[in-house]
């Protein structure tokens, strides 16, 4: 048995002044929780649109849908090299106006009736022109959306008047978290669930705790996890900042595939990632252990550093890499949830052949919790329970749910946040 030095499994919720009562299942299931978080919730805060490197030179885009807003952002990086938003609308008869999800273009052109834009919004062309009444170019542009980064991730507000900046809306988790590292951001191997029958809320709630983990992953990734020591999985540490939350997961550091997993085995016999969810040799990702606010206690055996950025993106950091999880609400009841998985471009076949089976491995372990979350939803939708319970490791969810209730009932964002 491996033995953990004292206090290694810290309290978590009490310290970061959470409640610890009961947690109302209504918000999982109500057409009504759904319209106030639609409105209070995606319609205020700041909501990331993934990394900088998707636009990777000037006169790329990128096309984001936030269905639970009704909106469809064309992100663009212009000849001048900034990142701007705006309604994917032509400003003529209200068509879409960029069909692809990415490219490259300077311009854009409605495939309806030919009105053209610059990347930066302008309206540069309108055919038959002189047959419209007192039309006036410099108005006809497309409606922009507030736009800015931090560290190199892009966010956008859809509120006509921001009420907070995003320096704001971060707070000390933007303190915190400066100079994170993102190695690879350039490379990644996407899953994408377009249509999940589960709330946006009980989905990201099962990536946010390892409990979990030795039970509904026990051939995956259950004894990564696990051992022992700490056969439920305890994290190893866990902050609130602000809105945001971030939390240390434990790593199981005497695991060993099993010998009937001979190509699990090969894949990893001459890769250090520090453990299986590592898509990168820990050597090439060392920035990501030298951060101080990941792992921060610098214990040892850690598997994952898990930062929830409200109200719906995660990254988790890990010795062999990052990966982020978007997750955007269709309806009260059904949630698109979109992983980026961030590895080097291999170098040779043996890396290729561990890189194959790491993203084959992530997308087995994505498939276990889809099966469960389906049935999640269905239990609560039954009425057999009006509330959950929550033990401390699962601190994450309920600061998630304290601080949507504030979000919701919060006159303000300001108010929100405070």
């Amino acid at each position: 048995m491996t033995k953990q030095p004292p206090n290694v499994f810290p309290k978590l919720t009490e310290p970061n002044g959470l409640g610890t009562g009961p947690v109302p299942i209504e918000p999982y299931v109500s057409s009504d929780w759904f319209e106030r978080e639609r409105k209070q919730v995606f319609g205020r805060a700041w909501l990331c649109m993934g990394r900088v490197e998707q636009l990777p030179e000037p006169d790329t885009y990128i096309v984001k849908e936030i269905e639970v807003c009704g909106v469809i952002a064309l992100i663009t990086r212009d000849a001048k090299d900034k990142i701007r938003a705006f309604q994917n609308v032509c400003s003529h008869r209200a068509n879409m106006l960029v069909h692809e999800p990415a490219g490259k273009g300077s311009r854009f052109v409605c495939k309806y009736h030919n009105w053209g834009y610059r990347n930066d919004g302008d309206c540069i062309g309108v055919p038959d022109r002189n047959n419209f009444f007192k039309l006036d170019m410099k108005t006809c542009g497309l409606t922009p959306i507030h736009c800015e980064t931090w560290e190199g991730w892009i966010f956008i507000n859809l509120q006509s008047r921001p009420e907070v900046t995003l320096k704001e809306f971060l707070g000390p988790f933007g303190e915190a978290f400066k100079d994170a590292p993102a190695p690879f951001a350039d490379e990644a191997f996407t899953v994408n669930v377009s249509n999940m029958r589960a709330n946006w809320k009980e989905t990201i709630d099962a990536f946010c705790e390892s409990y979990h983990v030795p039970v509904l992953h026990p051939m995956t990734i259950g004894t990564t996890f696990s051992n022992d020591s700490n056969p439920f999985s305890r994290p190893l540490n866990g902050v609130v900042r602000g809105a945001h939350r971030t939390m240390t997961t434990f790593g199981n550091p005497m695991f060993q595939p099993s010998p009937n997993s001979k190509v699990e085995r090969l894949a990893y016999s001459n890769v250090d990632t520090g453990n299986t969810l590592g898509g990168a040799a820990a050597r090439e990702v060392e920035a990501i252990q030298h951060h101080p606010a990941i792992n921060p206690r610098r214990i040892p055996n850690w598997a994952t550093e898990i930062v929830w950025m409200f109200p719906n993106y995660l990254i988790f950091y890990s010795p062999g890499g990052f990966f982020t999880l978007e997750f955007w609400q269709l309806t009260v009841n059904t949630t698109r949830w979109l992983a980026r998985i961030h590895i080097p471009r291999a170098k040779d076949v043996r890396q290729r052949f561990q890189q194959e089976h790491h993203n084959c491995r992530m997308a087995e372990i994505f498939l276990e919790d889809v099966g469960n979350l389906e049935r999640q939803q269905r239990a609560m939708e039954s009425g057999g329970k009006t509330e959950i319970l929550l033990q401390d490791g699962e601190f994450l969810l309920r600061h998630s749910i304290e601080t949507i209730q504030k979000w919701v009932a919060a006159p303000t964002v300001r108010e929100a946040l405070t």
